[in-house]
């Protein structure tokens, strides 16, 4: 546009911007602008989430490869460390402090053995968690992704450590006259519902951790408490006999020992139903489910902080 003036130059002139008597947001919204870093709606993120798969899948088999690569024995150490565990537990509290009451010698062993490498499934999955955001800063900074990608991957990485760890806790229950059966199957829904439940957990810790970084050194005391109290190293309703049941009850339905309990029952035979809580696989799969999507919203809830200050 332009105007004349009454000299009759010409000047121009900005004509009125349809932006005129917006505010901000309105402006952001016509224009289809979003704040840097915002985090999207529940269902946006799940699918997020899916377009990374892949990158979750190989940064966990990237962690784990790394995990042992400066040991000689390289990721042998992924068996080694809890079959260790578990011989140092079966000389103090299988021979010294004789806590195999109820049980024989061939079903205490890979009884022992058991709830070592299942527990350290949840242990492992927890401590990597705490460190899934304050020990990624530099990734967490410098890429744009779902920050849930970390603890999911690193609780990957724990599930693929135990698979490792499995076929030797096949070759322990064999050598024990435990011997491949139906009830074997049973430990694919039990470790889906652990890896579920592991995860939750490792996200709640992966958001309290990312603020507080001292919870990595009081998470061990934790954790160490969580598995005396869960039935690695003992039968639970056989050594608490003598006290209250509601005592016995909350220790058998906490989510560790029921996980261990459920891989125990399918893996061993001398380990039946009777050694079992009431409504076990319900109990079960409600903790992964609750704990999942608890841990998930928990986590996502604080999306654009991760990283920040």
């Amino acid at each position: 546009m332009s105007d004349t003036t009454h000299d009759g130059a010409v000047a121009l002139s900005t004509p009125p911007s349809t932006d005129d008597g917006l505010n901000a947001a309105e402006t952001a919204t016509k224009y289809g602008l979003t704040v840097s870093g915002a985090r999207p709606g529940l269902f946006e993120y799940v699918r997020q989430l899916w377009g990374r798969r892949h990158f979750i899948m190989a940064f966990s088999r990237a962690k784990l490869t790394a995990q042992y690569s400066q040991a000689k024995l390289g990721q042998l150490w992924q068996v080694a460390t809890p079959l260790l565990n578990a011989l140092v537990y079966y000389l103090i509290f299988g021979l010294i402090l004789g806590t195999r009451k109820g049980m024989t010698q061939e079903v205490f062993i890979p009884f022992l053995v058991t709830g070592v490498f299942v527990f350290t499934f949840t242990q492992s999955s927890v401590m990597a968690g705490v460190r899934a955001i304050s020990g990624n800063l530099g990734l967490v900074r410098a890429l744009h992704f779902p920050r849930a990608s970390l603890p999911i991957s690193f609780s990957l990485q724990q599930l693929q450590q135990l698979l490792f760890s499995m076929i030797v806790l096949a070759v322990v229950a064999v050598a024990f006259g435990s011997y491949p059966g139906l009830s074997w199957l049973l430990i694919i829904p039990a470790l889906v519902m652990q890896f579920l439940f592991n995860t939750g957990l490792a996200m709640i810790m992966a958001r309290l951790g990312s603020k507080t970084p001292d919870l990595a050194q009081l998470m061990p005391f934790v954790m160490r408490t969580w598995m005396y109290a869960s039935g690695v190293m003992f039968s639970i309703p056989v050594m608490l006999k003598d006290k209250p049941d509601w005592i016995a009850n909350v220790l058998q339905y906490n989510p560790a020992a029921i996980y261990m309990d459920l891989i125990r029952f399918a893996l061993i035979d001398g380990y039946g139903s009777e050694n079992l809580p009431s409504h076990i696989w319900v109990v079960a799969l409600a903790w992964a489910v609750l704990v999942g999507v608890v841990g998930f919203v928990y986590f996502w809830k604080a999306e654009e902080r991760y990283g920040r200050g």
